[in-house]
């Protein structure tokens, strides 16, 4: 069974954040840079809440608000996480049930990634498919290590 960590080996660790005393244009700005649908928002290493293209198209472009508006005025405020050693059936259930995309990583205390629905999609079919590829090569008498 896939594990956070898995992801995180592959994706890398790197960490997108931004203050909450930033303008909404700083974040979108800095989510485009570096092609992310959303940005933790922290101070002083603590995350304080999240920010996403899902939260601007719905209380910002929805609302009329300008974007130079603080970010810590829409950013979603309740941030749920996990850690590297839960499984990606875990982090699946959380998602759909919170309605959510994105996941703080936190390990020991401290953020040590995020990973999106995208990222958890995407590694259980990868290894489905190994799986399936090692059970065709088993029936067909291939020899064939997982």
């Amino acid at each position: 069974m896939a594990i956070v960590k898995q992801i995180l080996q592959q994706k890398g660790y790197d960490i997108v954040s931004i203050s909450p005393d930033a303008t909404i244009m700083d974040a979108l700005k800095l989510m485009d840079a570096r092609q992310v649908g959303a940005v933790l928002v922290m101070e002083h290493d603590r995350v304080v809440g999240i920010f996403s293209e899902r939260d601007y198209a719905r209380r910002v472009a929805l609302k009329g608000r300008t974007n130079d508006a603080p970010l810590r005025d829409v950013m979603t405020k309740v941030v749920y996480y996990v850690g590297p050693d839960q499984t990606l059936e875990e982090c699946m259930a959380q998602m759909t049930d919170k309605r959510i995309r994105h996941l703080p990583v936190v390990e020991n205390g401290k953020v040590v990634g995020v990973i999106s629905i995208g990222d958890v999609v995407k590694t259980i079919i990868e290894n489905q498919q190994s799986l399936i590829e090692g059970l065709e090569n088993y029936i067909m008498g291939r020899d064939y290590h997982i």
